[in-house]
């Protein structure tokens, strides 16, 4: 194969953008976006990482954001994925969080694959993770648990029955994070408590996880349902069970810094503001 036939030949990247904070890509995946000729971004990719893409990058909105009717389909986004990369383009493909924890990464991927074009894959900071730091929650502490379990809260509606067995996880795994869980908590609740799980066991439940908007609720099994209603937590949301919840109350360090949840509008031009938007954003503000 010539160098210019390796040059004009499109290529793929699944990029894990990471839970919503810029500053969680990685490295490689800020890397890629910045060589990007067409960019396939998620509604929780977060649009502060269109900053790094070329001026002349084409940017796809695909959508996906919970509990609304898509902008597009996942078969109209695996058909422009193969498209674009089949014209010869570098296409991103930009997905919150990790694209292989319930993101449908490697359904993407096989559409790829079936079609023979090229790709690359780069993990990002699961929401899980991020959820659980920001908010203040080792998932696993050696004090009272070495075992976690990721579980969506939300299965493929056309499943003829759960993948889930409440009967194990209820009791065999010490702390349980659910992923697009909120619309389902009542269920989920019932679930655990109905298969053996304490009904005073902790719960945390953390929306926007890492951005300056973060809320985070914590109740108990048999109380946290009640508490997201009166709250109004509304998707995108996780849901964190076990006692490693109440370590949030001496290392909540995140939603305690000094402009938290404040919002704060930079009228500078982005060169000036630069250094005041890190440092108005380091202290916790919602930098506009």
């Amino acid at each position: 194969m010539s160098d210019k036939t390796i040059k004009n030949r499109g290529k793929a990247y699944l990029v894990g953008a990471g839970p919503g904070d810029p500053g969680l890509i990685t490295l490689r995946g800020k890397e890629i976006l910045e060589k990007a000729e067409v960019l396939i971004y998620d509604y929780l990719a977060g649009t502060k990482l269109l900053r790094y893409v070329p001026k002349d990058c084409e940017l796809i909105y695909a959508g996906k954001k919970g509990g609304v009717k898509h902008t597009h389909t996942q078969e109209e986004i695996n058909q422009m994925l193969v498209e674009k990369v089949k014209s010869g383009k570098k296409v991103v493909r930009l997905k919150g969080g990790d694209p292989f924890i319930f993101g449908r990464g490697g359904e993407e991927l096989e559409e790829l694959v079936q079609a023979g074009l090229p790709f690359e894959a780069v993990p990002g900071v699961t929401s899980a993770s991020a959820a659980a730091t920001f908010a203040g929650v080792p998932i696993t502490h050696r004090k009272c648990t070495s075992s976690v379990a990721f579980i969506t809260g939300h299965e493929d509606p056309d499943k003829k029955e759960s993948n889930i067995a409440w009967d194990k996880i209820s009791t065999g795994v010490g702390t349980l994070v659910f992923y697009m869980g909120i619309k389902n908590l009542e269920s989920i609740t019932a679930n655990l408590i109905k298969h053996g799980r304490d009904p005073k066991t902790p719960v945390a439940v953390v929306r926007w996880a890492s951005r300056p908007r973060q809320q985070s609720v914590v109740g108990t099994l048999d109380t946290i349902a009640e508490i997201v209603r009166e709250k109004d937590i509304k998707p995108p949301a996780l849901t964190i069970v076990g006692e490693v919840v109440n370590f949030r109350k001496t290392i909540n360090w995140y939603e305690e810094r000094p402009l938290f949840g404040k919002r704060v509008i930079v009228t500078r031009t982005r060169e000036q503001a630069s250094e005041l938007v890190a440092l108005l954003d380091e202290n916790g503000s919602n930098t506009y």
